[in-house]
């Protein structure tokens, strides 16, 4: 096994990871205190007319049905804090998984890659993934949706969900995976006891 790239590949990803934790701090902090529209698109009333009878939507928003694109004049903090539930999620989840992964990578440059360390952390990276990915786009739909509805109450749709299952099956596969890492490094052990 190449103990050098694997251990760049891990320093390579912990630093994305860091970039990326970066990222969710500077958007979270650069955009609360900036002081411009808030604006979301949505598909639901791309092709309606915005005359009197058409669209309703609320005081100082701006829309465009050709963009399917809402704007808010001085949107409340409410808004701001929909607008980045529908931002940040994403960044927060890159960067919790990207770190998990380094310190994978980390266990099996040092324990080697069938340990019981690296059964465990890849157990714990599947677990996050599978838990976290959910989690991240019921956070992104749920905001979306509560800020087109804020801006247009009529067409406000219910929570949605933002994201894809794909990773979804990959986290459990990681698990299973560990899972069997783990039963097999009991049962290598149990075989170095008895010889």
């Amino acid at each position: 096994m190449n103990t050098r790239f694997t251990r760049t590949l891990a320093g390579v990803v912990f630093a994305l990871g860091v970039l990326c934790g970066l990222a969710f701090a500077g958007k979270a902090v650069t955009h609360m205190f900036d002081d411009g529209d808030v604006c979301v698109e949505t598909g639901f009333w791309a092709n309606a007319p915005l005359e009197a009878e058409g669209v309703a939507v609320g005081k100082g928003v701006k829309a465009a049905s050709s963009a399917a694109r809402l704007c808010q004049e001085d949107p409340s903090v409410g808004q701001r804090v929909a607008d980045l539930g529908g931002q940040l999620p994403w960044l927060l989840f890159a960067s919790i998984s990207l770190l998990l992964f380094s310190r994978l990578l980390l266990g099996v440059v040092e324990k080697g890659p069938f340990t019981d360390t690296v059964a465990r952390r890849l157990t714990v990276l599947g677990w996050f993934v599978t838990l976290g990915m959910p989690v991240a786009g019921l956070v992104v739909g749920w905001s979306h949706s509560w800020l087109v509805g804020s801006m247009a109450p009529i067409i406000g749709s219910g929570p949605t969900f933002a994201g894809s299952m794909e990773f979804i099956l990959a986290g459990l596969a990681a698990v299973i995976m560990g899972r069997i890492m783990r039963e097999g490094v009991r049962m290598r052990e149990d075989l170095e006891g008895t010889i």
